[in-house]
């Protein structure tokens, strides 16, 4: 199954794609136009024939929801009103702590860092999602 997961932020929105075997999740892109939110992520549905939306879900270290993780969910609300794929929501507690991480080897600059950062994240919640699924 073909997943995209969704890394939501109010500036960028970090998007990931798996393998058709569902055992490697990559970075695909980071967009950073709000109004372009919804309509980049259906056009890489159709593109890459993605069969379920993993959304990033911001849960508090004490398993609550913020306002953040509300508007999040909003977001998705709006988005599954346009698809006709599932959408999902996944924990996504330390994704962004997880891609700092991966990028701080890397020698990049501070800004190419921060254009990549919510891509990474992205995949750093698909693969965690993948990883849960295949535990099961």
């Amino acid at each position: 199954m073909r997943y995209l997961a969704i890394d939501h932020g109010e500036k960028r929105t970090g998007l990931a794609l798996c393998d058709a075997a569902e055992t490697m999740a990559f970075p695909l892109k980071v967009i950073t136009e709000k109004a372009l939110f919804v309509k980049s992520i259906i056009k890489v549905i159709h593109e890459e024939n993605i069969e379920a939306v993993v959304v990033g879900l911001p849960l508090n270290m004490d398993d609550t929801e913020g306002p953040r993780a509300k508007s999040v969910r909003n977001f998705a609300v709006q988005l599954e009103k346009q698809v006709v794929v599932p959408v999902l929501f996944f924990d996504e507690r330390l994704s962004s702590f997880d891609a700092e991480k991966k990028l701080a080897g890397l020698e990049l600059t501070r800004k190419m860092k921060k254009k990549h950062l919510d891509a990474v994240a992205a995949a750093s919640i698909l693969q965690s999602f993948l990883d849960d699924k295949h535990d099961r």
